[in-house]
């Protein structure tokens, strides 16, 4: 590849699930700087709009961190670098050894992805197909199954929602104005904010940015969410607000929900979330008046108390006011590949993990009961792990229990660019090449009427040593022993001869043996990939991709101007800046719900059963040992996913200090600057104090994305910032999905005495 040191060339941020189009002008003695970044104008979804964080992605692409040969731990602890043939042999037979020891569904898989590299995770489904692992978990199962379940039994699909015409706006422990989430946040906020026609609504225990620019911020005590949005829901039927006509026309269920929701006691339950009656009436009764609401709820509540029952409660705030399939209200995007899974597309799965018995939703394990199923004296315990594009050591609870549940294993290795906090506990680390050496893709695509793909072109030769995924998930494969090759070359010469041909050889080799359907990525990409123009043999997937997303939705794809799924493909082939796959009117939101009868389902008796015993709880009780509520992960300006592990980039608040309110500092005697200990039942860290008038009393925080150790220029790992996952416990877990509680950890706060 050659490169100019003055060519604009097209990629994206991934840094958030918007993956904002930004151009990228290379430089420096190498030509690999990036020297210059911009918001890619001619992207059709973010079209020019890019926040700061895209501008310093030159950390991530070339950083010390980035690793260039497969790695082999020796005996004493200290690793050794092999050659590519004897890494995928050897981690070959040893999964192979662990498969036919113990049965395959004793491998598990975790990652797969992060923020833009889905493109290669996508392969990983065939070196599983291939081991026979049934088992696996992203960082989803952190964050989102809670309102996958939820989705799953009231629409059978998962919803968006239309800010950029949204009447009212309410976001739920979602600060976007620093996590992003919507298109042109910054811009899109700032726009509801200054039209007095529109409102604002934030519910969150911190005054965010986004709630400084809100109308109204309902600044719940942490963890009391579910008591809040009982009592707007309640509101609604106290005050006769209810959308009674459309929902007997559109909805089921309605009669229970109303008769939990009577049992409310609306000036009790504003009393525990601490908001004043009158408040929570009057924001009930804005919502119901208007003619579009938007709803996002994030991380803030799906990581706190009662999670998926906030989540059910969050669906019934814009439901029982009809917000849906109209401007401005909620949607069902389309997908081109589905990250969702089953828990999405009906009712969800009765599977239960192994040994802890817990609920499988979309297809993943919950990340907080991963070291319990490696851990305990069980023949169905996991005892090798594949961890691609993820770091369980760090970014999971109680990082000191699952670095033990990582040593104990029989196998562990690694995928991934950089020597990740658990790349130094795995027995094989593989390098990937980085996300703009390669081509890529991410599956986050829920843009309406206009939805968007972007198939990454490489900005880079890889570094030498490294591979993409698709190649080493293909070695992999061949390695052991599944592609016959007599099948392969006749699908290769097909496809010499045109997709035409391969499509027609490749569904008769699938009819043949079902086997190589299991295979299909790599298959693909062995197969059709060498055919495909300017090398771009890691897009094969995307040909079934297209073709599955053409026949899901065919008036969508047509309206965007593809007549077909190999039309679509050829599109998002030459689209350097990405491409519009669908197009949609508002009513086809209904056309999307995968519920028995097309319709909502409101009424969902787990929730309602949980809804009920909310009258039976005093609200958050607080352990005298323990006095504060800590949110362990909050998104600030300078935080983002741990791709970045180079500390440098941050401009302000390097260390990540702890942000403590002001009346908690004072009684306390600490001020901005002074260290101060924070300790929970799992841990202890000394961190830089911040004294913040956003910080409710009893409240504190630290960032996201700290805590990573990193070697500039050679020298001795060090450690900025505190691992929020150190201070965090597996056991304190939503009863559903088994999401964890990082935003509500009891925690005690202590000067340090002589710093």
């Amino acid at each position: 590849m050659t490169v100019t040191e003055t060519a604009w060339q097209q990629t994206a941020c991934i840094l958030c699930e918007c993956n904002c189009g930004v151009e990228v002008r290379l430089g420096g003695e190498d030509g690999r700087r990036f020297e210059r970044i911009r918001g890619d104008k001619a992207h059709p979804g973010s079209q020019g709009y890019t926040c700061e964080k895209a501008l310093r992605l030159d950390h991530y692409q070339n950083g010390t961190h980035r690793l260039t040969s497969p790695l082999r731990r020796r005996d004493d602890g200290t690793f050794e670098e092999i050659d590519w043939d004897t890494a995928i042999r050897e981690v070959a037979d040893r999964f192979a050894a662990v498969r036919d020891t113990h049965g395959g569904e004793s491998i598990f898989y975790y990652g797969g992805g992060g923020q833009g590299n889905h493109l290669g995770g996508a392969y990983s489904s065939a070196t599983r197909a291939a081991l026979g692992s049934r088992f696996r978990s992203s960082a989803l199962a952190q964050e989102k199954t809670g309102e996958f379940w939820v989705n799953a039994h009231m629409m059978g699909a998962m919803v968006r929602g239309d800010f950029e015409h949204a009447e009212v706006a309410v976001f739920l422990g979602k600060n976007p104005w620093q996590s992003h989430g919507i298109p042109h946040a910054r811009t899109t906020l700032k726009e509801i904010a200054r039209d007095p026609a529109r409102t604002m609504i934030v519910i969150d225990p911190r005054r965010t940015e986004t709630a400084d620019l809100a109308d109204i911020h309902l600044q719940v005590r942490p963890g009391t969410d579910a008591w809040c949005l009982a009592a707007l829901c309640a509101a609604y039927v106290d005050e006769g607000l209810l959308s009674t006509t459309w929902l007997a026309e559109h909805a089921t269920g309605l009669d229970e929900v109303v008769a939990v929701l009577r049992e409310v006691d609306i000036a009790a339950y504003a009393a525990i979330c601490g908001i004043d009656e009158s408040v929570l009436r009057s924001t009930a009764r804005r919502i119901a008046a208007a003619s579009s609401v938007a709803v996002f709820e994030d991380l803030g509540v799906q990581m706190s108390l009662h999670s998926t029952l906030t989540s059910y409660l969050d669906k019934l705030l814009w439901m029982l006011t009809g917000n849906f399939g109209i401007p401005g209200a909620q949607y069902v995007p389309t997908t081109l590949v589905n990250l969702a899974g089953s828990a999405v597309s009906g009712r969800g799965s009765s599977r239960r993990s192994p040994v802890a018995g817990a609920r499988i939703i979309s297809g993943l394990v919950p990340c907080n009961v991963i070291a319990e199923e490696i851990l305990a004296d069980h023949p169905a315990r996991y005892r090798a792990m594949l961890v691609e594009s993820g770091n369980p050591a760090h970014s999971l609870a109680d990082s000191q229990h699952m670095r033990e549940a990582l040593e104990a294993l029989e196998l562990l290795v690694v995928i991934d660019v950089a020597m990740t906090e658990t790349a130094r506990l795995a027995d094989y680390v593989l390098p990937a090449s980085s996300q703009f050496e390669k081509w890529e893709a991410t599956f986050f695509n829920f843009e309406f009427p206009h939805n968007v793909f972007h198939l990454r072109r490489p900005l880079l030769e890889p570094l030498p040593g490294t591979l993409g995924e698709p190649e080493i998930h293909a070695r992999l494969c061949e390695a052991l022993g599944v592609l016959d090759p007599g099948v392969m070359a006749t699908l290769r010469e097909a496809a010499e001869r045109g997709r035409t041909e391969f499509a027609g050889a490749f569904f008769e080799a699938v009819a043949a043996d079902p086997d190589l359907g299991r295979l299909g990525p790599v298959v693909l990409y062995r197969a059709l990939g060498p055919t495909l123009p300017d090398g771009a043999a890691p897009a094969a997937a995307l040909w079934a991709a297209a073709h599955r997303c053409a026949q899901t939705y065919p008036a969508s794809v047509a309206a965007a101007g593809h007549a077909d799924g190999e039309a679509l493909f050829d599109a998002i082939l030459a689209g350097r800046s990405g491409v519009v796959f669908s197009e949609d009117d508002y009513e086809v939101a209904w056309d999307r719900l995968r519920t028995d009868d097309g319709r909502l389902h409101l009424a969902i008796d787990e929730m309602l059963t949980e809804l009920r015993g909310l009258a039976d709880e005093p609200g958050p009780s607080t352990d005298p040992e323990y006095p504060f509520v800590l949110s362990a992960g909050e998104r600030r300006s300078f935080t983002a996913n741990t791709i970045l592990r180079d500390p440098t980039w941050r401009k302000r608040d390097p260390a990540g200090a702890l942000r403590v309110s002001p009346a908690d500092a004072d009684r306390l005697g600490i001020g901005t600057g002074d260290a101060v200990r924070v300790t929970t039942r799992r841990g202890s860290a000394v961190a830089t104090a911040d004294v913040d008038e956003a910080m409710q009393a009893g409240h504190i925080s630290l960032p996201n994305g700290l805590g990573l150790d990193y070697a500039m220029d050679g020298a001795t790992p060090v450690t900025t910032g505190v691992a929020p996952n150190e201070l965090t416990a597996t056991e304190d877990r939503d009863w559903v999905a088994g999401t964890p509680w990082h935003k509500h950890v009891p925690a005690r706060l202590e000067p340090v005495a002589g710093a």
